[in-house]
């Protein structure tokens, strides 16, 4: 029973660093860049809700609602201003640009949020639910089925609509996508709206937890790394297996390591995602749904 119940706490932990993942593998299969602006724009994306919520006294699904808007705003801004201009450019210069972006949106959110934690209220937050002995809190199973639901309508957005269309060719080839008349900005400036929306979802979550949001909170999207590379960096299904696997490895070995391997030291879990993306890459070096690349010499 201990063992479900760390799945079900990983799972719910795990689905923030899937819809962080999803935001990564948006990006890259859009533009080739690995963005590292998306844990600034968790954290604005959850300064957003916590404002219109908090400030404005909307309710909390609106209020998550008006603050994924302003996210995908914000991702189409920093797109077209810091890195429409570099097209052209050496990918690492783009990806050094959005360690630039992240760390200016993040000096500007520390500056809203100050030395108190942010803390979004979410709707019977503190209700626990309980089946056959496992507990999970209304604010997870929240979380839990927003992740679901914003994973079946991105799914449903690539394949069945014009700009999901256009935005899977571009994702094979970006010359063949601009021959047939693809407009290359658009499907760009697309990618970062999306990455800014499903962040701020994140940050929605993020903030609605016991703890808030904070200026370290920045740290937790730093998971979804491990999770794109587990799962693969051009992989949609990849990102949202990988970040749930990384949230229950997290989970278990909180429970169990410090009595199996309390040698490991405290705060083992926090470094267990990173040693099963190794252990990933030295299977699958293109991680368990990644596209493998052949390049003839």
């Amino acid at each position: 029973m201990e063992l479900l119940q760390s799945i079900v706490n990983g799972l719910g932990q795990g689905s923030v660093y899937a819809l962080l993942a999803l935001g990564y593998v948006m990006i890259y299969k859009a533009t080739k860049v690995i963005s590292f602006a998306q844990p600034a724009l968790m954290v604005v994306g959850g300064l957003f809700t916590y404002h219109f919520t908090r400030e404005f006294g909307l309710p909390f699904w609106i209020g998550m609602a008006l603050a994924v808007l302003c996210g995908a705003a914000v991702g189409m801004i920093v797109e077209r201003l810091a890195l429409r201009p570099m097209i052209g450019k050496p990918v690492f210069t783009l990806a050094i640009i959005t360690i630039g972006i992240d760390i200016v949106l993040r000096i500007l959110a520390n500056r809203y949020i100050g030395v108190q934690s942010k803390i979004v209220t979410y709707p019977d937050g503190t209700r626990i639910h309980e089946v056959g002995g496992i507990t999970i809190s209304s604010q997870r199973l929240g979380l839990i089925a927003v992740t679901v639901v914003t994973v079946v309508a991105l799914a449903l957005f690539f394949r069945y609509t014009r700009y999901g269309l256009a935005m899977r060719a571009t994702a094979i080839d970006q010359e063949t996508a601009m021959a047939q008349g693809i407009r290359i900005g658009i499907v760009f400036a697309l990618a970062w709206a999306i990455a800014g929306g499903l962040a701020a979802i994140a940050g929605t979550f993020v903030a609605a937890g016991t703890a808030g949001m904070d200026q370290n909170t920045w740290i937790i999207a730093l998971k979804a790394l491990p999770a794109i590379i587990i799962g693969g960096l051009d992989s949609i299904p990849g990102a949202v297996v990988g970040g749930l696997m990384v949230g229950v490895v997290e989970a278990v070995t909180a429970t169990y390591q410090p009595d199996v391997a309390g040698w490991l030291g405290n705060n083992f879990s926090l470094v267990a995602p990173y040693a099963l993306m190794l252990v990933v890459l030295l299977v699958r070096p293109y991680g368990l749904f990644g596209t493998k690349e052949v390049e003839r010499v």
